[in-house]
């Protein structure tokens, strides 16, 4: 899926979708803590990740700038520090003047409105006015690979970000698991319509049929029964 696609696929399909399309698909979900948000209410990001591991200084973000590609997606892996900031306006401008299409932070931010005005979406765990207050020796490998949370990902990873945070999936596995997203997604504006319309959830999926069949099968999940009568709400 090259990044037009992407972009294009992404702008009709939520992270949710594609959390769910991870479970059905049966990889694990790689979301970012939810502490990272986007700085800007309904920014939202979809392309392949550029990862830097910072050390302290901002030499290692403009390395990584230099092996992007447009559409990237800078991860400034900064161990989720919450005593310094790691990626300011210059940064930001830096990134978006090389064609990035966003920055994802595990860490903090300043220049708030200066990033905001640029418009180059950005992801942070949140703001503080002081910059790097340490340099330490920087990995051999910290422009391979960045870590987010429990998650560390890569140049064959993609990242997307939303209102509901920031998702890593698979690069190889996209076309798949946006296919298995568009159908979630049309399947619950079905029910949507559907309860707007009168019909209820519970009379949708067989509620009453569910709570019957599970007196004779108490191992049966709700979510078996979703598959049975081709459900999405849970996955």
């Amino acid at each position: 899926m090259d990044e037009q696609e992407l972009r294009q696929r992404f702008a009709l399909l939520t992270t949710a979708h594609l959390a769910d399309a991870c479970i059905r698909a049966q990889l694990g979900v790689r979301c970012a803590p939810s502490p990272v948000r986007a700085l800007v209410p309904g920014s939202r990001l979809a392309g392949r990740v550029c990862p830097a591991r910072h050390a302290g200084s901002v030499d290692v973000f403009l390395e990584a700038f230099q092996r992007a590609s447009a559409g990237d997606v800078l991860v400034a892996d900064n161990g989720g520090r919450l005593d310094e900031s790691c990626v300011g306006d210059l940064v930001a401008l830096e990134a978006q003047a090389a064609g990035l299409a966003g920055i994802v932070i595990w860490g903090l931010h300043r220049d708030t409105a200066d990033i905001v005005e640029a418009g180059l979406p950005g992801f942070s765990m949140g703001s503080i006015p002081t910059g790097p207050l340490r340099l330490h020796a920087r990995v051999p490998d910290a422009l391979e690979s960045a870590t987010v949370g429990d998650w560390t990902v890569g140049r064959e990873d993609l990242v997307l970000g939303d209102d509901d945070g920031v998702l890593f999936v698979p690069a190889s596995r996209a076309a798949d698991l946006f296919a298995l997203a568009e159908t979630i997604r049309d399947t619950e504006r079905r029910q949507a319509d559907q309860i707007h319309a009168g019909t209820s959830l519970r009379s949708q999926v067989q509620f009453d049929a569910y709570l019957a069949r599970r007196q004779q099968e108490p191992s049966l999940t709700f979510r078996e029964h979703l598959r049975s009568v081709r459900g999405a709400i849970e996955e």
